[in-house]
């Protein structure tokens, strides 16, 4: 019995078509999850799309902060020689420069902001004391699970962030009778309590990441600031 291989052309195409929906529709759903978070807040559809684009925008934006200064480090170099190659050894202070992301730290803040303004001004204000004590929370979370790593930056494990502030609103919500409340205390949580707890409560630590430049707020749109706040609002 001979068995043969036969060559389909139909299927082939077929998988380039499935792979390029998945391409298109992945992100589309991404910024679906997104608006939906910020809609659930409070937001209306225009100001969603003002905000998507802004941190789109702001994501590729670092406005520098201030320089430190590291302990200086001791480098081997190659230096010319005429029969072989020769290393000189010298030592070299490192400076960091700090800045601050636009899409991944400024407009979090600026978002979270609105929203305890809104809740003295049009909700409840005993949202602002509980939207602080989950900030509290997930600050403290973070930084005990937040680790430099040379040559990278402040790493912090995905999960935590956002469950610890999920946690948060969804018990915190229950002094206060607003229905909106957990979204806004989990959102406020997860923004406000990743960028003190993984960046700000490490920035004494910049000087073992060897690295040329930290952001405060990291990739931008995509960096768990962000992200945090918009799923433990999407899930509230």
């Amino acid at each position: 019995m001979v068995s043969r291989v036969v060559f389909n052309p139909f299927t082939v195409v077929m998988l380039i078509i499935l792979i390029g929906l998945f391409i298109i529709v992945l992100p589309l759903l991404f910024l679906s999850l997104i608006g939906s978070a910020l809609v659930k807040l409070g937001f209306t559809y225009r100001e969603v799309i003002i905000l998507l684009f802004l941190t789109l925008v702001g994501s590729f934006i670092n406005i520098p902060i201030t320089t430190i200064t590291g302990e200086p480090v001791t480098v081997r170099e190659p230096a010319p020689s005429l029969f072989g190659m020769l290393y000189r050894v010298r030592e070299v202070t490192p400076v960091t420069q700090v800045a601050i992301n636009v899409g991944g730290a400024l407009i979090p803040i600026f978002i979270s902001l609105y929203l305890l303004y809104e809740s003295i001004t049009t909700l409840d204000p005993f949202i602002v004391p509980l939207a602080l004590v989950g900030v509290t929370v997930v600050s403290i979370f973070v930084k005990l699970v937040a680790r430099p790593v040379r040559g990278v930056g402040i790493v912090t494990p995905f999960f935590i962030p956002p469950l610890a502030a999920l946690a948060s609103g969804l018990l915190l919500s229950t002094f206060t009778t607003e229905p909106i409340a957990a979204a806004i205390i989990a959102y406020v949580s997860g923004t406000l309590g990743t960028l003190i707890g993984a960046d700000i409560a490490n920035l004494p630590r910049i000087r073992e990441l060897v690295s040329p430049m930290v952001s405060i707020g990291g990739a931008g749109t995509f960096d768990g600031v962000f992200l945090t706040g918009i799923i433990a609002a999407f899930l509230a």
